[in-house]
């Protein structure tokens, strides 16, 4: 299952998030993962996995282009020169020829370098490097900045999501420009939102894990999750929700456990480096 992107590539409707493992960590999950059949699988520079990934890809006996690889730059690479060597340095940690999506991992506004940083980004897509180009935890706000000052919107921005923390203005400015919203931490942390009673209610009604059932409204919102798992047994549970389907009514209970309950930065605030 794929979803396409405003620059025509599609992207698996689900992929495997690989924070926060190490190297030998993100090797054998990522072997595992795709062998189950996960095709997109997700790192970042600072998640220091890379080299694990890497290995796990040239192991995996699946055709490259069937595979959708996806990194972010760390914020200490913004600016031109910086985020394309930070970028050679990823695409060599991961052993690739290209990376299906590279992503700005925070906007980081108080050092102000994501713009120049979205100029190298476009630079890669069009000498092949990245396929897709795309941003982490950005606002409306500095999205339409990065359109207004060298004309390209991102394909992706992968944001915070979980029934927790819904984010339905920035979800629906995303489908207002065609932006695809890719979830990260799409299960909350820890076992509290596993743990809602409606949760449990509709899982026991389609006989499904809790996972399942949070996974699945993922999809229906149309968002990319991007479920960490290092569990054999949950990854393919994670993969196994594309045969079932939340009625409206469950997707209305879902929504009720919106209470704005945000676990990670604020992209606004945020500093990492």
């Amino acid at each position: 299952m794929t979803i396409m992107l405003c620059d025509g590539r599609p992207m698996p409707r689900l992929g495997l998030g690989t924070w926060p493992m190490n190297d030998d960590g993100a090797h054998q999950a990522v072997r595992h993962a795709i062998s189950l059949g996960y095709r997109l699988i997700d790192t970042a520079a600072s998640y220091g996995n890379e080299a694990g990934v890497g290995a796990a890809v040239a192991e995996a006996g699946v055709a490259r282009d069937d595979l959708f690889i996806t990194t972010k730059l760390r914020g200490s690479h913004h600016g031109y020169d910086a985020a394309m060597r930070g970028f050679e340095e990823s695409r060599a940690r991961l052993g690739l020829d290209y990376v299906d999506l590279y992503l700005i991992h925070w906007p980081l506004p108080g050092r102000d370098l994501y713009v120049d940083t979205w100029r190298a980004f476009a630079d890669l897509r069009e000498q092949g490097l990245a396929r897709s180009i795309g941003v982490s935890n950005f606002t409306p706000a500095q999205m339409r900045r990065l359109a207004e000052e060298t004309g390209v919107l991102p394909a992706v921005n992968q944001v915070e999501l979980h029934p927790g923390f819904a984010q339905r203005e920035l979800r629906a400015w995303h489908a207002e420009h065609d932006i695809v919203t890719e979830s990260w931490s799409p299960l909350g942390r820890g076992s509290k939102l596993l743990d809602e009673p409606v949760v449990a209610d509709l899982a026991a009604a389609h006989a499904r894990t809790p996972a399942q059932i949070v996974l699945r409204w993922h999809l229906q919102l149309g968002a990319v999750p991007i479920p960490k798992s290092a569990h054999p047994e949950r990854m393919r549970q994670n993969l196994d929700v594309f045969d079932f389907s939340l009625t409206d009514e469950e997707m209305a209970r879902m929504a009720e456990l919106d209470s704005d309950g945000r676990l990670g930065g604020d992209p606004d605030t945020h500093v990492e480096l």
